[in-house]
């Protein structure tokens, strides 16, 4: 129940509307990158980056237009995950009584089943191929629209909401007969190589900067803290099953 609550975040007097929050992009390692992202459940409604292009210390910028927001398709899998758990926990009559250990041990094993799938879609990214990126719906997303040799990616890992942008050049035609297309990844590296509307491209540079989400930290703690107990839970009917099959000569 806990877990579910992080995900659906009600303002007080509105109705359980999903209240707004802004994070601000950073990293460790170079300012290339800075941005603030606008997150209201599982959505981003506003994204707005600054992009430092190193071959020219060009400064763009680019937002979100104010008729789009980006479905987080991870946070949106792990609710429904979530409550799917507590579906199966809470479709019996409040008096109906469990007749076997087996039985409780079948529930939880559907419980831990869809409590394992919601955590593992905030901790596991999608692997994506650099075309799959170019051909998401995300590049359209943008005013100013991105430039040619732009691409970038949102997605979730662990706590943290995370952005990557790659920046490419266009491969002249003599310089790729040893050109090897990259396969699916949730992070590519510079030399990786691409074809997309029949052009050939390189990754020149990669920038990935991320914030902290407190409420999926909680709701990950939670989901393990609920997934220890269902394993008690077994544990213990186990226990008693196997003194309850014991039969002393």
């Amino acid at each position: 129940q806990e877990a579910s609550h992080r995900f659906a975040l009600p303002t007080s007097g509105s109705g359980g509307a999903v209240k707004q929050e802004n994070f601000v992009l950073s990293t460790s390692g170079t300012d290339q990158v800075k941005g603030v992202l606008t997150l209201q459940g599982d959505a981003l409604c506003q994204a707005d980056v600054n992009l430092k292009t190193p071959r020219n210390n060009q400064l763009l910028h680019f937002a979100f237009r104010e008729d789009k927001q980006w479905k987080l398709q991870q946070i949106q899998d792990a609710r429904n995950h979530v409550n799917q758990a507590i579906y199966l926990l809470m479709n019996r009559d409040v008096n109906y009584q469990f007749k076997t250990g087996s039985e409780v041990l079948k529930l939880m094993d559907a419980v831990m089943l869809q409590l394992s799938r919601a955590r593992n879609r905030l901790t596991t990214p999608a692997t994506l191929t650099l075309p799959e990126i170019a051909s998401s719906g995300l590049t359209k997303m943008f005013t100013p629209a991105l430039p040619p040799d732009i691409l970038v990616n949102f997605y979730i890992n662990l706590n943290k909401l995370c952005l990557t942008v790659y920046q490419l050049h266009v491969l002249q035609p003599s310089t790729t007969k040893n050109f090897k297309p990259a396969g699916g990844s949730v992070l590519h590296n510079p030399g990786a190589m691409f074809e997309f509307g029949n052009q050939r491209y390189e990754v020149s540079h990669v920038h990935k900067v991320e914030c902290v989400v407190p409420w999926l930290n909680d709701a990950l703690v939670f989901f393990t803290v609920s997934l220890q107990l269902c394993q008690q839970l077994k544990d213990k009917i186990s226990v008693f099953s196997s003194y309850w099959n014991y039969r002393p000569y």
